[in-house]
């Protein structure tokens, strides 16, 4: 194994995921909602599990939502070109059983990986209020 991988561990310990009260769609939707009534660009929602049906395939619902800011991004990105990798933020929301997920990488995750400032770390941390406002903490 390449010691440069993380284990599955590790890398769970990224992520950051929440609880919602609502279906998928209806996260989806509400996450969309307040990214717009933000201000903030919607890049696109990608429906894996529609994408699957396609194909005559099965995955529970799972969705993508892809935002960002493009100002607080580019920011990031002339410090660190490849965090592009990881830009837009990205927001997995998905069907566990019978409780609606959303799941994403941690901020302080993202930052310590491109060694960002703790300035333009701040621009990453928004994902933390948006996701708590979706699911109505």
């Amino acid at each position: 194994m390449n010691a440069n991988l993380a284990t599955p561990e590790a890398a769970t310990a990224q992520v950051v995921t929440k609880l919602s009260p609502w279906s998928v769609t209806d996260t989806v939707a509400r996450l969309c909602a307040i990214v717009a009534a933000k201000g903030l660009k919607l890049f696109a929602v990608i429906d894996h599990s529609g994408e699957a049906e396609a194909v005559g395939l099965t995955l529970r619902d799972t969705k993508v939502v892809i935002f960002g800011s493009p100002e607080a991004g580019t920011q990031v990105m002339q410090a660190s070109p490849l965090a592009a990798l990881d830009l837009p933020l990205k927001v997995l929301v998905w069907l566990d059983g019978h409780q609606t997920r959303l799941s994403y990488t941690a901020p302080r995750a993202l930052a310590a990986r491109y060694a960002l400032s703790e300035e333009l770390g701040d621009r990453l941390a928004g994902i933390d209020a948006i996701t708590d406002a979706v699911i109505g903490r």
